[in-house]
């Protein structure tokens, strides 16, 4: 998680809303991504997409079976989506998202049983330095 908060970190440096992502199989990095879809001019730039167009880009394949994907964000909808197409096992977050959450704080695609697959979720890790960081970054947006 402390490489998906220096890959947010490079994003606010960038202008972009401070989110950060990898992709881990058998214990090694393949993806990363930070939010992007302002300078990319691109509205699926979402860390998440990056790191696992990154990771299977570099493996050859978008199925990305037993990887974990790091984030510093709760998925949105679109996010959590492409996480479940792409076959990953497990989902690590930072900051809950009340506003716009897909996997347990506004509504938990992750849970969603009609769906065919089901990526095991764990949040909270590091979110107070998740969160610090998108509150740091609004306020001086705001001029705070």
């Amino acid at each position: 998680m402390r490489i998906a908060l220096q890959l947010a970190q490079e994003a606010a440096d960038a202008g972009e809303v401070p989110v950060g992502a990898i992709v881990v199989r058998d214990g090694e990095i393949i993806g990363r991504g930070y939010n992007a879809p302002i300078s990319g001019h691109d509205p699926s730039a979402h860390a998440e997409i990056r790191a696992m167009r990154d990771a299977a880009e570099r493996i050859g394949n978008y199925r990305l079976v037993g990887c974990a994907l790091y984030v510093t964000l709760e998925p949105c909808a679109m996010c959590a989506g492409a996480i479940q197409h792409a076959r990953i096992a497990r989902l690590v977050y930072g900051a809950s998202d009340p506003k716009t959450g897909a996997c347990g704080s506004v509504i938990d695609l992750m849970a969603e049983p009609r769906l065919n697959h089901h990526t095991e979720v764990t949040g909270g890790i590091l979110a107070a330095d998740c969160g610090g960081l998108l509150s740091a970054f609004f306020a001086a947006r705001r001029g705070k």
